[in-house]
């Protein structure tokens, strides 16, 4: 059930939302006081369970998307029916910003895990974006992530052997975090993002179980020998 708080309240910090991306993320901080009285319309949260579509290729862009916490996926479908994963978002992740653009949206953003979602009309942005520079500065700069994102997604998880493929994916799963520990994906989505079949990505995982770059910690929870790892990514 999605729960509505209003922008003012994501911007001072309340409802639960000092911790929230919408606010960690700086997006709206540069907003000030006299901007709220412009803006009626909520912000909806709600979490989104894994495999839910959180909207679909080609559907009207009415909303962007923060993720607070989980992890989403962005997939694109290729002519013959395979899906190829193009992005993964988590935390203070920003979605949909193509509706900027009067545009549908280019992905089917789906849930692969448990995901605590930020939903906030697109009407909103467009308007503040216009009399707020530091609004439409953030805005830019998110379009800037989003393509080096997509281009090191492109570069890193699109070439090499599957074994570089799979040890660089687990590397960016714990990239900026300060633990090893990470969740898998199932192996189909793990050879959908990275271009190699599901058999592929299973043994390939097997194998770094056995020597030891991925100990098991709680179920389909593993820690990561990251020095082993990136020997195998650069090699």
């Amino acid at each position: 059930m999605a729960k509505s708080v209003t922008l003012r309240e994501a911007w001072a910090g309340e409802a639960d939302c000092r911790s929230c991306s919408l606010r960690a993320s700086v997006l709206f901080a540069g907003l000030v006081e006299t901007d709220f009285d412009l803006i009626q319309d909520p912000i909806d949260k709600f979490d989104l369970m894994p495999g839910t579509a959180l909207y679909k290729t080609g559907d009207l862009g009415e909303h962007m998307y923060t993720v607070r916490s989980g992890a989403i996926k962005l997939v694109q479908y290729l002519p013959d029916g395979n899906q190829r994963i193009v992005r993964v978002m988590g935390g203070t992740d920003v979605l949909g910003l193509e509706a900027l653009l009067d545009q549908g949206y280019h992905h089917d953003a789906i849930a692969l895990q448990r995901s605590a979602i930020c939903r906030f009309p697109m009407r909103v942005v467009r308007n503040l974006s216009r009399n707020n520079p530091r609004l439409h500065h953030e805005l830019m700069s998110r379009w800037q992530r989003a393509l080096s994102e997509a281009d090191a997604w492109l570069t890193e998880l699109s070439t090499g052997s599957a074994r570089q493929r799979v040890a660089r994916l687990l590397l960016r799963l714990v990239r900026d975090r300060e633990s090893t520990e990470c969740e898998l994906f199932s192996r189909e989505d793990m050879g959908a993002m990275l271009g190699i079949t599901t058999e592929t990505a299973s043994r390939t995982i097997a194998s770094f179980r056995r020597e030891g770059l991925l100990v098991e910690s709680r179920p389909n929870g593993f820690l990561l020998d990251i020095a082993k790892l990136r020997l195998v990514a650069d090699n």
